[in-house]
């Protein structure tokens, strides 16, 4: 298929990072390669940083580009490349403001984003500004300028790795509103005209092509959980409309992400070893086999008193699938950033869990105490 035209890119997307190139700009490709979807997407560059506004200019002389998915799924090895087309354009907030303002009155259905850590900072912006500097500072002025044209609302799908992010993001969207326009119907139009979505990404793109492609695991996850009235942007089997987000909220944190620190844990814990990625801590036996026990007989009991063991076995299998992809260079060193924090947040809630059941955690205890002693010794 062709690439879309801007009157077509009825999905605009905040951000440029190779995770949306290989996450929704794909999902979005396959769907209308499908048939099942219309809409391309506009994306955006919100930074002022200039590398950043760069990138955005070569995806924009670059509109199809390559995305490799390689690894393995559901014990199939995955080997191959195609060519996303679904990308309209690429546009640079600061410097292309009006247009990005006409786009989003006359052709934006959804809007997706996925700004980084500081994605949701507002500091002391202001709405009111020429082009405001943060990204809800933004999106409530493109809003806004969209309500006074009259228009319908729009469905907002942040991709920001946040707790409950679609709620987050429009209680920052109102707070603002309310602060610089003081318009009670704009904040009647922004909670009952528009839809806010919370939703759980989950797929590992871990290398950038140049000027522009990504390669990206074959696993992937798009869940957004349902609401009354909710259209999905696009149809593919890794977008799952969900009753609930927590499940797999708690499946993600205390089984991936926990396995990622624990082995941040054993790689601390011998530091004259030559692993230095995941998929070599998976091909050293004992390794994958202290990581697996700590999996089976502390985790997953665990958390069983939240869901069901089935479904933490299923996804225990597919972590440890992921972990051995022999196509990704997945860094223990930069997974340990942060690391005393992240036991405290991916750890400590199943040590209290376990606790309540009376289950032993040596392994995860032991991996708590080591990174606290290590983070008083410095």
């Amino acid at each position: 298929m062709t690439a879309p035209t801007l009157a077509e890119a009825g999905i605009v997307q905040f951000g440029t990072s190779r995770f949306l190139l290989g996450h929704v700009a794909a999902f979005v490709h396959a769907s209308r390669e499908a048939g099942h979807t219309r809409d391309g997407i506009l994306v955006v560059q919100t930074s002022p940083r200039e590398a950043g506004k760069q990138k955005a200019r070569d995806l924009n002389t670059h509109r199809q580009y390559p995305l490799a998915i390689r690894g393995r799924r559901d014990g199939r090895d995955i080997d191959t490349r195609e060519t996303v087309t679904s990308i309209a354009g690429c546009w640079i907030a600061d410097e292309q403001w009006d247009a990005l303002e006409r786009h989003i009155v006359e052709h934006a259905r959804f809007m997706v984003s996925n700004t980084g850590d500081s994605g949701y900072r507002v500091d002391d912006d202001s709405a009111l500004a020429a082009v405001p500097t943060s990204f809800p500072g933004k999106l409530t002025k493109l809003l806004y300028a969209r309500y006074r044209a009259g228009r319908e609302g729009l469905t907002v799908l942040p991709c920001e790795l946040v707790s409950r992010n679609g709620e987050q993001l429009l209680a920052l969207v109102r707070e603002l509103a309310q602060r610089d326009y003081a318009d009670a119907d704009f904040d009647t139009w922004l909670t009952t005209r528009c839809l806010w979505a919370n939703t759980l990404v989950d797929r590992i793109v871990s290398t950038a092509l140049e000027p522009v492609g990504a390669v990206a695991e074959p696993y992937a996850l798009w869940a957004i959980e349902d609401q009354p009235g909710l259209e999905l942007p696009c149809r593919h089997p890794d977008v799952q409309r969900v009753t609930s987000l927590a499940p797999y909220e708690m499946r993600k944190l205390h089984i991936l992400n926990l396995a990622h620190t624990y082995l941040v844990h054993l790689w601390q814990r011998e530091p004259q070893s030559q692993i230095r990625f995941v998929r070599e801590a998976m091909d050293d036996p004992a390794w994958a086999t202290e990581l697996r026990q700590v999996l089976d007989d502390e985790v997953l009991p665990s958390l069983a008193e939240h869901l069901e063991r089935p479904s933490l076995e299923a996804y225990r299998d597919t972590t440890l699938e992921r972990f051995a992809n022999p196509y990704l260079d997945h860094a223990l060193q930069d997974i340990a950033q942060h690391h005393a924090t992240k036991c405290q947040r991916r750890l400590q809630p199943v040590v209290e869990s376990a606790r309540r059941r009376g289950i032993a955690t040596p392994r995860l205890d032991d991996a708590i105490s080591s990174a606290q002693s290590t983070t008083h010794s410095r």
